[in-house]
């Protein structure tokens, strides 16, 4: 099945390499210049998985991943960013993006991070539906619905599965390589802080709804959920 692709950034050399490159991957591309077309194109067709650069015209790329999150769109978004600090990509998970890449960015990685996005969209052919609770945090894989107590949690799909995850192996420590490859497909190595990111993210959410502590850092390993 041919995947479609849109394509969003103002710099032209990167949209016709990427371009090119999604194309000889066997995938469908859009291209757009601006987060005004982005959206517009967003709302016109269906796509499988969005390529954003936070730094457009007229719109950025925070602005477009608002918008349809607030439409109800879910599609996966990929945001492209020459911004490294950590605050500035905790506001692109806020806006709603499932990941982020920093630019210069290698290829392959790219391409290994838009098959982790696919993979993580399509429909579990895993059984196991069972609602999940940890002391007061329920969460709903049917549904992808999560609560602290009677406060609903309202997380990204990236959140969503990280917090699975941890549940579904309560009281066990994941190391980071292991989440990695369970939830983005690869591991990204030890430089890297996207699971730490995540993570902080999902403490704040729980804290905002009223949670004592429930994820658990053991320094030098990984993370493991455990009821307060």
């Amino acid at each position: 099945m041919t995947r479609t692709v849109l394509i969003a950034d103002d710099d032209r050399a990167i949209r016709e390499s990427l371009v090119r490159a999604l194309e000889l991957e066997g995938y469908s591309v859009v291209e757009v210049d601006d987060g005004v077309k982005a959206v517009t194109r967003a709302r016109g067709q269906r796509f499988d998985v969005l390529v954003l650069d936070v730094l457009m015209p007229g719109l950025d790329g925070l602005g477009v991943v608002r918008l349809l999150r607030a439409e109800g769109d879910q599609v996966p978004v990929l945001m492209l960013t020459a911004m490294v600090e950590t605050s500035d990509r905790v506001a692109g998970l806020d806006a709603g993006a499932d990941d982020y890449l920093p630019k210069p960015f290698e290829l392959d990685e790219l391409l290994a991070r838009l098959r982790a996005l696919l993979r993580r969209a399509e429909p579990s052919a895993d059984t196991g539906d069972r609602a999940l609770s940890v002391g007061a945090l329920r969460l709903d894989p049917a549904s992808r619905r999560a609560w602290w107590a009677a406060t609903e949690l309202n997380l990204t799909k990236t959140e969503f599965d990280l917090l699975e995850l941890l549940m579904r192996n309560e009281g066990v420590v994941l190391d980071h390589s292991t989440v990695y490859e369970r939830i983005w497909g690869f591991d990204f190595g030890g430089d890297s802080k996207n699971l730490a990111v995540y993570v902080g993210y999902l403490r704040r959410k729980l804290a905002a709804a009223g949670a004592s502590s429930v994820i658990h850092t053991v320094r030098g390993v990984g993370y493991a959920v455990r009821c307060p």
